[in-house]
Parts: C-alpha cells; sequence; structure tokens
C-alpha cells in the first residue's frame, strides 16, 4: 500500500528550492519505501524569481496561511524564518488545521517552542525540526531518540559555521577579525549585517533548543547568557596556541547542583579535544552522558543541502506516521530550570591584560586576584624588544600580561579585574576567554 503525502512549502529560498529538488530527486527512493511524497504548493515574497526550479503542476499562494489550511496540502514545511510575522502566522495555522508541520525554524523554537508543542500535541500532529540546529547533523535525533536510556550531564558545541570561518581564519593565517568578517561577507558565509551570528544570537537559539531536548525543560532562550567573537585579536589566538588551545564559539548548557547554566562565547578548548579539530564553517556538537560517556557529532551546519536534507528526513518520518512529542517528553511534563547566572559560572579562565611595563605590575596583579581566592596555573608577560626597551627589558609602554586560572567563579574573575583596574595598573580592558576543559 503507497502512502500519498502532499507537501506545502512556504519560503521558497536556497534551502526551500533545495527541499523542492531533493524531494523530487529521492521519490523513486520514497516509492519502494511505500511512500508517494510530492510538493503540491509552494509560497514565497517574490513570485517572479528565477530559482531553476519546475513549478508547473504546483499551486503557488501569495498567502502562506492561506497554503497552511489549503486541503491540498497534507503537511506543510515552513522555511520562511523568524520567531514572529508570517512564519509563526503559518505554523499556528497549520497546527490549528491538524496538520503535522517541518520547520527549520531555531528563532521560532527558542522563543513559542513550549506553546507550539503543546498545541501540535493538543491536535496529535507532528511538529519537527529536526534542521533547525547544526544543519544537516542529526544531532535532534540523537538527543530525543537516541539516548533515553542515557542521564546527559552537559552538551555543548560549535553552532555557527560562520564564527567558526572566522576563528579558523583567523588562527591560520593571523588576520583580524574585522578581514576575516570581510571575507566571509564575499564569500556567502556571513550576511550584510553579521551580528545575530558573530555576537553570538544565533548561537544562542540554536542552544536553548539543545537545552530543552538534553534536560527535559522548558525551552528558555532569555536564560542564555551571551558573548561574541567581535573582541577576539589575533594575539588571543597564538596565545591560546602556545598554551594547548584553539579558540572557538560555543554554546553550552550544563546540569549544575543550583539549575541549568546556558551560556554561549568564545571558548578556549584542548587542541586534543574532538571539537577543537573542527575547522572552517563545520558544526559539532558534543553530548556528555553517563552510559555512551562523551559522543561527538561533526558535519554541515549549514547551506541549501544539507538543511535540505534534515527537512527531508523528517518529511520522511512524519509521512511514516511517525509522531513523537516535540521536545522529547509531553509539553506538560517539561519542567522550568531555575538559571544559573554567568557571574555563577565555575571554571577555569584565560586573561589577557594590557599593563603599564613597570616594575611590581604582576605582583599587584597576582594580588587582587588571591585575595579573592583564585589561583594562577600560569603568568605570561610579553616585554617589548629592540631599541625602546631600557637595558633591564623595560618600556613603561603597555604590554600584554596573560593569567590562566585554575577553577574559579566569574563573580570572583570580575570582582578581581575591576580591582586591578581600579589601581590603574590597565592601559586597555581585558580580555576575558572561559576554557572549557574535557
Amino acid at each position: 500500500m503507497t502512502v500519498s503525502f502532499r507537501l506545502g512549502i512556504a519560503g521558497l529560498g536556497t534551502v526551500g528550492a533545495s527541499v523542492v529538488r531533493m524531494v523530487e530527486r529521492r521519490r523513486a527512493a520514497f516509492a519502494a519505501a511505500g511512500l508517494d511524497i510530492r510538493v503540491t504548493a509552494v509560497s514565497s515574497r517574490d513570485r517572479g524569481r528565477d530559482r531553476g526550479l519546475d513549478l508547473s503542476g504546483i499551486a503557488w499562494f501569495d498567502d502562506p496561511v492561506a497554503l497552511a489550511r489549503s486541503e491540498s496540502v497534507d503537511c506543510v514545511v515552513e522555511l520562511i524564518g523568524g520567531a514572529e510575522g508570517p512564519a509563526k502566522a503559518v505554523v499556528e495555522a497549520a497546527l490549528e488545521a491538524g496538520k503535522p508541520v517541518v520547520t527549520a525554524n531555531k528563532a521560532l523554537l527558542a522563543r513559542h517552542g513550549a506553546a507550539l508543542a503543546a498545541q501540535a500535541e493538543a491536535k496529535g500532529v507532528a511538529l519537527a525540526f529536526e534542521a533547525a540546529v547544526a544543519g544537516g547533523i542529526p544531532v535532534i535525533k540523537t538527543l530525543r531518540e537516541g539516548l533515553p536510556g542515557n542521564a546527559i550531564s552537559r552538551v555543548y558545541g560549535i553552532l555557527n559555521g560562520t564564527c567558526n570561518y572566522i576563528l579558523s581564519r583567523m588562527e591560520r593565517e593571523g588576520l583580524t577579525f574585522e578581514a576575516c568578517l570581510k571575507d566571509a561577507q564575499a564569500l556567502g558565509y556571513a550576511e550584510a549585517d553579521p551580528t545575530f551570528d558573530v555576537e553570538g544570537f544565533d548561537t544562542a537559539h540554536k542552544l536553548a533548543i539543545l537545552t530543552s531536548l538534553a534536560f527535559g525543560t522548558a525551552v528558555d532562550a532569555d536564560g542564555v547568557s551571551v558573548e561574541g567573537i567581535s573582541r577576539v585579536q589575533p594575539l588571543d589566538l597564538r596565545m591560546a596556541d602556545e598554551l594547548g588551545y584553539r579558540i572557538k564559539l560555543l554554546g553550552v548548557a550544563q546540569a549544575t547542583e543550583a539549575g541549568i547554566e546556558q551560556r554561549v562565547h568564545p571558548t578556549m578548548v584542548p587542541k586534543s579535544s574532538a571539537i577543537a579539530q573542527v575547522m572552517g564553517v563545520t558544526n559539532a556538537v558534543t553530548i556528555d552522558a553517563d552510559a555512551v560517556g562523551e559522543l561527538t557529532l561533526i558535519g554541515p551546519g549549514a547551506g541549501g543541502e544539507a538543511t535540505a536534507s534534515a527537512v527531508v528526513a523528517d518529511i520522511a518520518d512524519v509521512a511514516r506516521g511517525v509522531i513523537r512529542p516535540t521536545f522529547g517528553i509531553p509539553a506538560a511534563a517539561m519542567r522550568t530550570s531555575e538559571r544559573v547566572e554567568m557571574q555563577r559560572h565555575e571554571g577555569g579562565y584565560y586573561i589577557r591584560l594590557t599593563v603599564h611595563d613597570r616594575p611590581g605590575v604582576a605582583a599587584g596583579v597576582a594580588q587582587r586576584m588571591a585575595e579573592r581566592a583564585i589561583s594562577l596555573e600560569s603568568i605570561l608577560q610579553r616585554r617589548v624588544e629592540g631599541p625602546e626597551a631600557d637595558p633591564r627589558g623595560r618600556s613603561g609602554r603597555p604590554v600584554p600580561l596573560v593569567l590562566i586560572t585554575y577553577a574559579a567563579t566569574e563573580g570572583n574573575i570580575r570582582d578581581a579585574l575591576d580591582a586591578i583596574g581600579a589601581d590603574g595598573l590597565l592601559a586597555e580592558p581585558p580580555q576575558v576567554i572561559r576554557i572549557e576543559r574535557e
């Protein structure tokens, strides 16, 4: 018996067009599995755009909400994007009509995931979103379906290819953030306004979704502490290399005694770790669990074909009648976790201070750290060399002083840095990068 399954696709950008092509390309394979999956309706803002698609025989809707309600559609694929507006209206209309939804919209799920999950559950239909996090990497299925026998303690990863590309180029070629960003924009890896990517907000939305899946909590995008990569300098990458680390923008969700810690920031990771090997636009997610230990998934995190692969995987599941709780457990069972503010984070730190090159500065810095029970693993000072240096090696000019700490709280680190600044020892604001140890 063959199951007929008619798709309505709202949004015909790069991913939407790739989904149309992939569904057509895989029709024979689906038919062999008893599935007649066809695109019967589409909607997009620009009807006249040449997408390289044959849309003859496919109904066009100028209004995506009308598409969602159409009786000619069995499943709605939302690829418009955005947390509000048409994307939200389309998904809500489809669910209200009792139709399953497949989406790649991380912003929508990060903001309205709990409400949409409850709506899908009430209507008895699927809300699938494999493509919303890490593109072609099947991390949603892994967390929701592959690890029910595991208690997860931490999930973290490289969730934005733009940032990973920029940091990789900065490390390999010694370029500045600004130069690498310009190249990323020229290559299409970064938007004209790159703020959402480079300041960590895209990663934060994805992390909020992973947190819910990993820990059974309500999606809490506002509970994510966010810091981007725009302040990372080539010197930081050189120092990281010298110390045995690489710098990555990570999203980290971790269970602690106080609650769930969610944070996005530049992070030093040991060069020996699997995630440190991930360069360029590639994404990676590591899951720490009690039974399997450390599990790392690596693959393409963006792009039309990779994201379409995840969308089509969800379409195939839904066509087979697979309905699972959206975030792994019933919406009513999703608990609200205590937020752990960044000030309470505890771990190792890389601190680069630009200090005046004069006697007693390092001792003054160490004293302020000791007053707050911060133990230093190492102190590295780079002095000015050449004719500007005096016979004792001091120039009086600003020089970098790098500290590596043992485990300390963010609050104590910040208090110590405020005191060092008040002492007049700093020539510019400090650089702080957290260390994520294996």
